[in-house]
């Protein structure tokens, strides 16, 4: 709660009364006061995101920061990764592969980065590295403005399996040797896949050195306009419903 007392008084009362009212604990706490100064909440606002369940969106125990950041850096980015993002990608095809999800966040890459949260600037896709004589390639590289370090994207369509962890730190050890500045931290990665069994993700992420952490995303239920021209118009799905009700 000590921690807590110089950034109370950064936010109006009646925010503080509901994060004080509504929240479990201190980290959460510290959740909401961070935001809703950084964005400016009203507290009309500040509810909704508190009943939406906002801060369970976010990494709690799928990342490996306790481990591997100081304390300095460790709650910024816990703020910067969330446990689930939606994506837009409506022009998708139903049996899409990772290439073609990678483009469509790369040609949508506006939307693409507000989801990610604000703070994040696009650096390449595809971003390539040697290991050696191997050649690395990173999904998405990301800026992280307020961390001050360089964000790897793995992006995986199916369920997360215990070498993405592997391999992530190999790119993070690459990053770090390369391409990171001397003034900035080192690199963060994030895994973004369909699914992940959290215990698994746990167990994973255990051993590994580098900062890490494992998310999901679902796609958005806007249709595309190849598949809106497969169903009926709204009349004639009134008409239909009327059959049935006979």
């Amino acid at each position: 709660m000590e921690k807590l007392a110089p950034l109370v008084r950064e936010i109006s009362w009646s925010n503080n009364i509901i994060i004080m009212e509504k929240c479990k604990d201190d980290l959460e706490r510290e959740f909401y006061i961070q935001m809703t100064k950084r964005y400016g909440w009203t507290k009309r606002i500040l509810m909704n995101f508190v009943e939406a369940k906002t801060y369970e969106k976010y990494l709690l125990n799928q990342t490996n920061f306790e481990l591997t950041m100081s304390e300095e850096h460790r709650i910024q980015a816990k703020l910067a990764i969330k446990d689930e993002y939606t994506f837009d990608c409506a022009e998708l095809s139903p049996e899409y592969s990772e290439y073609e999800l990678e483009m469509q966040l790369v040609n949508n890459i506006r939307a693409f980065l507000i989801e990610m949260g604000g703070d994040f600037t696009f650096i390449g896709n595809q971003y390539h590295l040697m290991a050696g004589s191997r050649d690395l390639y990173i999904d998405l590289l990301l800026f992280h403005r307020r961390l001050r370090s360089l964000v790897a994207i793995e992006l995986k369509i199916g369920e997360f399996e215990a070498e993405y962890a592997g391999k992530m730190q190999l790119y993070l050890t690459a990053l770090d040797k390369q391409i990171k500045l001397p003034d900035e931290n080192p690199s963060v990665g994030i895994i973004i896949c369909k699914s992940k069994d959290k215990t698994y993700v746990e167990y994973a992420l255990k051993q590994t050195n580098a900062p890490i952490g494992v998310a999901t995303y679902r796609l958005s239920n806007t249709l595309p306009d190849n598949m809106k021209a497969l169903l009926p118009e709204p009349e004639e799905i009134a008409k239909r419903l009327k059959i049935f009700e006979q």
